[in-house]
């Protein structure tokens, strides 16, 4: 056996170096700390790690972005002061911002005036105007709009058509100067009459024709005598005469897309504020009945005011009402604020199930703002629009027209709108007027359209030839007046329907043969139409007592007068809107009102559901001539129309 011998193999000897150990092995220290933490290393980590988090946060954001369907939190913020008056600016609700666009051109209109026996034909020029009624204007001339004053606006429209004007009319051919027409009987008595039946022998024609030919053979030849085409230069020189028209031909008009014109879409229902201020006797449900609101409404209202506010209903406190159409497009308030002194009490909104409750105020308070010069805004977007009166105001002195033609437009549609409504931002004016500038002119509205709450209200001028009258009428020819009003005083509050009831007097029940409208002692009262007076004195039971005769068996009648107006009685002729008296309490009254009541064929009517008809309505050759002025003027406006569309495309 033999054994092998192990051999030990030497490790190699490691070189330590000469630097010094990281940790020293002593007595006195003893081994390293393992719970030693370097700071620089841990901060470097640290940092390390947020800014990884925040590269990754970043690249997701970037490729996931935020959701904008999410609907996010309003966020607060304190609205500013208006000028230290104490009410706050509106804040960030979006208003549909009018159009300030205004388009003026100048078009020619043949006209002719009878001055004596002569009949003038003129072309004068006109100014063709569209303008935004809601547009903002300058502070200087929002500053000349007058109040509005329903009393002066009836009395103005009283005084209008009294006498004739020599005002022009629409001549029916173009004139391309001026002419003057006098139309005579022919000269020479009845032995010189000239013989209709008599005939020119051929002697006498033959004469004739010699006479004209030396005209005939001039080198001076009429330019309209000359063919307008040259047959020759569109035939083809092979083909017969006359073969081209039988060729059937096609012009293709190429690179043209036809878009059918879609109808304007109606407008969305408006809200309209109406400030009403608080007289004596006033309460809150009869304020809303008479604003439109049902019985059940006025009781919620009522009813929510009560068991949310502190309050007491005094005379000179003001109600804003918010007044909205329904479904079947009676108009009703829909919030309802109070104020004292411009110190807002409580505001009521209706909810969505139809009652009404406590609502936070309105986001600004125009309306009670509206009437003082110092706080009036030019521009519509830093506030309410203004109302349909001041609108229209407004635009006449920006487009200069003087204040005669600006109360005309105020009339035509007086009896129409209400003019305390706010404007629509699509609400427009489009008139041709003329400025009376020329010598022996004076200014006039040929032509009026107004668009105010969606509805388009159009109005021609005419002379009515049987009485000299000028007057504006609708497309149909009927006058934009109306026969009768139903609200003889002004700003007065229904107080008591037509129909039997119990007597507050004489505690019995009777027909109370009209309706009452209350307002203060000394209110004036107007004529409800254009009528003759029959009747002035007084009248057991209604105390001092008018009646008027109109025109197709009507007649209207008002008592509790306080006292007669000057110059009024038996066989006096008033017009519309005219002052006959003043609000009393003189007869059978328990307060101050004027009780009016209206009769057809003497019987007793219902004024406020009567169908009261319009002014004069034309007929017969009258119409046919108002119709020919028209259809001039409506062409005389759709070519001014075409030259502007011409002028925009090209543009």
């Amino acid at each position: 056996m033999s054994f092998a011998k192990t051999q030990r193999i030497p490790r190699p000897v490691v070189d330590l170096g000469l630097e010094d150990p990281l940790y020293i092995r002593t007595i006195n220290k003893g081994p390293p700390d393992r719970r030693r933490v370097s700071i620089r290393w841990l901060a470097g980590s640290v940092l390390t790690g947020l800014f990884s988090a925040i590269l990754v946060g970043g690249s997701l954001q970037a490729a996931v972005g935020i959701d904008e369907d999410r609907i996010l939190r309003p966020t607060l913020a304190l609205t500013g002061d208006r000028t230290g008056n104490g009410l706050a600016e509106k804040g960030d609700k979006l208003q549909p911002e009018p159009e300030s666009e205004l388009t003026r051109h100048v078009i020619q209109v043949s006209t002719v005036t009878r001055v004596q026996d002569r009949d003038v034909i003129r072309v004068r020029p006109f100014a063709h105007v569209k303008a935004s009624l809601a547009a903002p204007v300058a502070d200087e001339i929002a500053a000349k709009v007058p109040a509005f004053n329903p009393n002066a606006l009836y009395a103005e429209e009283g005084k209008a058509g009294d006498t004739p004007a020599p005002v022009d009319s629409l001549y029916s051919a173009k004139a391309d100067a001026d002419l003057t027409i006098k139309v005579v009987d022919f000269p020479g008595d009845e032995a010189s009459a000239l013989d209709p039946k008599a005939e020119i022998g051929t002697a006498e024609v033959r004469e004739k024709v010699s006479q004209s030919a030396s005209f005939l053979a001039d080198g001076a030849v009429d330019a309209s005598s000359m063919p307008y085409v040259d047959p020759a230069r569109f035939q083809v020189a092979s083909a017969e005469a006359g073969t081209l028209p039988a060729i059937p031909l096609e012009s293709v008009i190429e690179n043209v897309s036809s878009i059918q014109k879609s109808e304007t879409a109606a407008a969305d229902p408006e809200i309209d504020e109406k400030v009403i201020t608080v007289a004596d006797g006033d309460t809150l449900s009869d304020i809303l009945k008479s604003n439109g609101s049902s019985d059940q409404e006025a009781a919620s209202v009522s009813a929510a005011f009560l068991a949310n506010f502190a309050f007491r209903f005094t005379p000179g406190q003001k109600l804003t009402l918010a007044i909205s159409p329904d479904a079947d497009g009676r108009k009703r308030p829909i919030r309802v604020s109070l104020y004292d002194d411009d110190n807002h009490i409580g505001t009521v909104a209706m909810s969505d199930r139809g009652e009404f409750m406590a609502a936070s105020p309105p986001s600004s308070d125009d309306a009670l703002v509206s009437n003082d010069p110092k706080t009036t805004s030019s521009h519509a977007a830093s506030g309410g629009l203004p109302t349909i009166f001041a609108g229209i105001w407004r635009t006449g002195l920006t487009l200069g027209m003087p204040e005669p033609l600006i109360k005309s437009l105020v009339g035509m549609v007086q009896y129409d709108v209400d003019f305390q409504s706010r404007l629509a931002p699509s609400d427009s004016l489009n008139v041709v007027f003329s400025s009376g500038d020329e010598p022996g002119t004076q200014p006039e509205v040929l032509y009026a359209d107004l668009t105010l709450g969606g509805v388009e209200h159009e109005y021609y001028r005419f002379r009515t030839p049987d009485d000299g009258l000028t007057d504006y009428y609708d497309p149909e020819g009927k006058n934009s007046k109306r026969f009768l009003v139903r609200k003889p005083v002004a700003n007065a509050r229904f107080s008591s329907p037509f129909g039997y009831r119990l007597h507050p007097i004489l505690g019995r029940m009777i027909l109370h043969s009209g309706v009452d409208w209350a307002a203060p002692n000394g209110t004036p009262i107007t004529a409800a139409g254009d009528g003759t007076v029959s009747f002035v004195n007084w009248k057991t039971g209604y105390g001092r007592y008018i009646q008027i005769t109109h025109n197709n068996g009507y007649k209207t009648a008002y008592g509790h007068m306080s006292a007669f107006a000057k110059g009024i009685s038996v066989g006096t002729r008033v017009h519309m809107g005219q002052v006959i008296g003043y609000v009393g309490q003189t007869g059978y009254a328990t307060g101050p009102h004027c009780h009016f009541e209206i009769l057809v064929n003497d019987h007793f009517v219902d004024p406020m559901k009567i169908k009261l008809p319009r002014g004069r309505v034309l007929q017969g050759p009258i119409l046919a001539n108002f119709e020919k002025e028209r259809h001039r003027l409506d062409a005389l406006l759709e070519q001014d129309n075409s030259q502007q569309r011409f002028a925009e495309s090209t543009n």
